[in-house]
C-alpha cells in the first residue's frame, strides 16, 4: 500500500466515524445532544468531501467532472438509499410491516443495480 492510499484510507475512516457518531447522537433522543450530533454529522460529510477532493488531486485527476452519466448514477444511488431506508423504517411500524419489507427489498435490488451501472459488465 502506498503512503498516499494509507492517508486517504485514514481520512475516509475518520470522516465515516464522525458522521456515524453524529447520526447516533441525533437519532437517540435519550442522549439529549441532537444539535451537537447534527453538527458532528455535518463535519463528517464535509470531511468526506475534502478527502474525496484530496484523493482526486493526489491521483492527478481533475477535482470534479460533470457529465450526465455521473449525475444520473448519483441520483439513482440517492433514490435507492432513500427507498431502502424508508423500507427499513416502515418495518418498525406494525401497521406497515409488509409494505416496509417489500420496499426494503426493492431498495436492496436498486442498490445492487448500482454495481453494473458503475462498473459495467465484462465479457
Amino acid at each position: 500500500m502506498k503512503k498516499n492510499d494509507f492517508i486517504i484510507l485514514l481520512g475516509w475512516i475518520s470522516s465515516g466515524f464522525l458522521f456515524a457518531i453524529g447520526m447516533c447522537m441525533v437519532l437517540l433522543p435519550e442522549w439529549g445532544v441532537e444539535l451537537q450530533g447534527a453538527i458532528l454529522g455535518g463535519v463528517g460529510i464535509i470531511s468526506a468531501l475534502a478527502v474525496f477532493l484530496a484523493k482526486r488531486k493526489m491521483a492527478g485527476k481533475a477535482l470534479w467532472i460533470w457529465n450526465t452519466r455521473i449525475v444520473v448514477i448519483s441520483l439513482f444511488g440517492f433514490v435507492s438509499a432513500i427507498v431502502f431506508g424508508l423500507g427499513m423504517v416502515m418495518t418498525m411500524v406494525w401497521g406497515m410491516m409488509t409494505l416496509g419489507i417489500i420496499l426494503g427489498f426493492v431498495g436492496v435490488l436498486m442498490l445492487a443495480a448500482l454495481l453494473p451501472m458503475v462498473k459495467g459488465f465484462e465479457e
